[in-house]
């Protein structure tokens, strides 16, 4: 999400972030320029930093191919890398456009290893390239640097660098990388809930994003911002989590609330310090349809 400040940092607006074929162009040649680069100075064995990431986690792999056949997707094997590659873009592919994708996605980033600096090259797994690093402009991390230094001082026919100050670095740099992302998360959360102090009380039509044990997650329109409504908060029935469908159901009424599901809500409540917005059902416009008894 995108989100628009004044001069006094007040947050005005809320967006989201789309990206054009323009960009994806760009983004092909950073990722053969940056393929290239390593490959270049991998095979002169010589001292580089490396963007690396591992194979995925197998058991994290089994709970996304359970959690997808309860909407009714079937994935391929998971013999090799490329059967897990070929399996991940055919379940993205049937899940396009549908409600639950926002989670297969998340369960699919989970069995991920984390992406991170390295002076031993493993291969870049999600990109499928035996090959990878950061350098290509803008500059934005130290790592980018750290490659551009490295690169000149190779062309240059200059002694190979100190694989052991690297590594160093590169453990650093991952360590930081990590911190930043999550000061990076924690600041668009606050910003979000900023935005929307000044709408309690008003009403929004939305989508279910999640679905937990406590309550349910909901995206309103056209924002996409999130925000949680508890059990306990709503009247007309008592609502039991079933984890085996991802879906909240009803004790009373059967009815079920599922991922996607429409629903109209009210802003109930802000927290700045928590970084937290409450959403409450308006019940009269709850009609999603009867759960399986």
């Amino acid at each position: 999400m995108k989100v628009e400040i004044d001069d006094k940092g007040r947050p005005v607006g809320v967006h989201q972030k789309l990206s054009a074929e323009a960009n994806w162009l760009i983004e092909e040649f950073m990722l053969l320029a940056n393929r290239t680069v390593a490959e270049w100075v991998g095979k002169a064995k010589r001292t580089f930093v490396y963007r690396v990431h591992d194979e995925p986690n197998m058991e994290k792999l089994a709970g996304l191919r359970d959690f997808a056949g309860h909407f009714g997707y079937k994935m391929g094997a998971f013999d090799g890398g490329r059967d897990i590659a070929h399996a991940l873009n055919s379940l993205m592919t049937d899940a396009k456009d549908k409600p639950e994708l926002g989670a297969i996605q998340i369960l699919a980033l989970r069995s991920m290893a984390k992406a991170c600096y390295s002076v031993d090259n493993i291969g870049h797994y999600g990109l499928a390239f035996p090959y990878y690093t950061h350098f290509t402009s803008p500059i934005r991390r130290y790592p980018d640097m750290m490659v551009h230094r490295l690169l000149a001082q190779y062309l240059r026919k200059g002694p190979n660098a100190d694989s052991m100050y690297y590594a160093q670095q590169c453990k650093h740099a991952s360590e930081r990388e990590v911190v930043a992302a999550e000061a990076e998360r924690e600041s668009i959360k606050y910003k979000l809930v900023e935005f929307m102090q000044d709408k309690i009380g008003q009403e929004f039509d939305g989508h279910v994003s999640g679905v937990t044990e406590w309550g349910v997650y909901v995206e309103i329109e056209p924002t996409k911002i999130e925000g949680m409504i508890p059990y306990r908060t709503i009247k007309c029935d008592f609502f039991i989590f079933d984890q085996d469908h991802y879906r909240a159901v009803g004790k009373r009424t059967r009815k079920s609330i599922r991922l996607g599901d429409p629903l109209r809500i009210r802003v109930k409540g802000t927290s700045l310090e928590q970084k937290i917005l409450d959403y409450e059902l308006i019940e009269d416009c709850f009609l999603s349809p009867s759960a399986d008894k």
